[in-house]
């Protein structure tokens, strides 16, 4: 899979090639994931509300979490920039004016949780931990006003969707794959370690997940684009 998004960088791929549409194709999969995904969300939840995974799975599972999460990525991408300083550094302008690699980098990883969240001022669904699942018979019963007066959630707990950590994770495994692409295989585990957190976590449904992941994938497709490969090129 992630030879068919980003490439291995050897001679038989020269080019980055159509990364955009392969990002939006990919988005558009998972998008359509999460629509079927409402036929499994009580379950799944159900599940992850009764503690079925061992603890030191569920503690292996909070580690991914930090590369989903806003303020620690942020964290990360400092810690990116200060191992790659071409990521950051800008050869044509002041020193304190960030390059247009940096802003870009940025905006693949960040587009979609804002997305995200301008979706969540809108939408109304009640999180896993905070509804009592027993008494709900589709998925839908976890949307609207409604479902959330008779569970007597109010604030975060009636923004489950869509995923915002999951929106983060996909972004910025997007943008890290694409710069380094021979370890593309780690970023795409490490971002699904954080979405599945979210799971375990009962913060979110399985269609939370995916959406929030697709809108991830979809903000890094607006700021990556075609480039050169290779060691010494990067691909934007």
């Amino acid at each position: 899979m992630t030879d068919f998004i980003f490439p291995s960088a050897s001679p038989r791929f020269p080019e980055v090639g159509r990364l955009r549409t392969r990002l939006l194709l990919l988005a558009m999969l998972t998008a359509c994931a999460g629509g079927l995904a409402f036929l499994v969300d009580l379950p799944v939840a159900r599940m992850f509300r009764i503690g079925f995974l061992p603890g030191d799975l569920r503690r292996l599972l909070d580690f991914p979490e930090v590369a989903a999460h806003g303020l620690g990525v942020a964290g990360l991408i400092i810690g990116v920039a200060a191992l790659d300083p071409t990521l950051w550094r800008n050869a044509s302008g002041p020193w304190w004016l960030p390059s247009a690699t940096l802003v870009r980098f940025l905006g693949a990883t960040y587009a979609g949780g804002v997305l995200v969240n301008l979706l969540k001022a809108l939408i109304i669904r009640v999180r896993p931990r905070a509804i009592d699942l027993s008494g709900i018979d589709s998925a839908f019963d976890t949307f609207g006003q409604a479902a959330a007066t008779a569970a007597g959630a109010t604030g975060s707990d009636v923004m489950s969707f869509p995923s915002g950590h999951s929106a983060v994770a996909a972004g910025f495994a997007a943008a890290l794959a694409a710069r380094y692409p021979h370890a593309a295989w780690f970023f795409t585990a490490v971002g699904i370690g954080g979405m599945m957190q979210r799971l375990v976590s009962s913060a979110h449904y399985p269609s939370d997940v995916h959406w929030g992941a697709a809108l991830g994938l979809f903000g890094a497709a607006i700021f990556l684009g075609p480039g050169r490969r290779g060691p010494s090129v990067p691909p934007f």
